[in-house]
């Protein structure tokens, strides 16, 4: 199986409503939990299964701007390490994939509400999260899912409790001191 969400609502605290932390633990950590509570008892009673979490990177790279998808992210990464440790002996492996940004539509709206929030050009916001990545550039789609395939795949049956990071070794305290400037 994999879970695979939407993004929770970028923003500050002080423009953060209750409904957006709200949608936030609901879209990213209770519907994992739901999908989970369905499938686990089906692959004990098959004797095994592979389960692959993509999460996002805002769980253990924090920035300020993501903080309520940080906390979703960060809830979920802990819900998977520990169910890798309830359910391997049940011949299930769990693994986190924890992207950072992707060349996705749904970048294209992160984008937009950063540049609203941060009071920034549409160019300008669009450059904080490649700035902030090593290899210069956000991800493409087919990178995350050929880190999915390999997770789920039979050649990864011993990887287990596993969190992988994706993002080109992005830095978001820099990206955070750029927009600060």
């Amino acid at each position: 199986m994999v879970n695979n969400a939407g993004s929770a609502p970028g923003g500050v605290i002080e423009h953060l409503s209750e409904a957006d932390w709200t949608q936030a633990l609901q879209l990213k950590f209770m519907g994992y939990v739901r999908c989970l509570r369905y499938v686990l008892p089906i692959m004990v009673r098959q004797g095994g299964g592979r389960i692959v979490n993509l999460i996002g990177n805002d769980g253990v790279k924090h920035s300020y701007w993501e903080i309520a998808p940080g906390a979703a992210n960060a809830a979920g990464q802990n819900l998977t390490m520990s169910l890798a440790s309830q359910y391997g002996r049940h011949n299930i492996s769990l693994c986190a994939v924890n992207p950072g940004p992707v060349r996705t539509e749904r970048w294209a709206g992160l984008v937009a509400a950063m540049s609203r929030d941060m009071k920034l050009s549409y160019e300008e916001a669009d450059k904080l999260a490649p700035a902030s990545i090593p290899m210069g550039r956000i991800a493409e789609v087919e990178e995350i899912a050929n880190l999915v395939a390999m997770l789920a795949s039979p050649l990864m049956h011993f990887v287990n409790g596993t969190m992988i990071e994706i993002d080109g070794g992005q830095q978001k305290p820099l990206m955070d001191r750029m927009r600060d400037r």
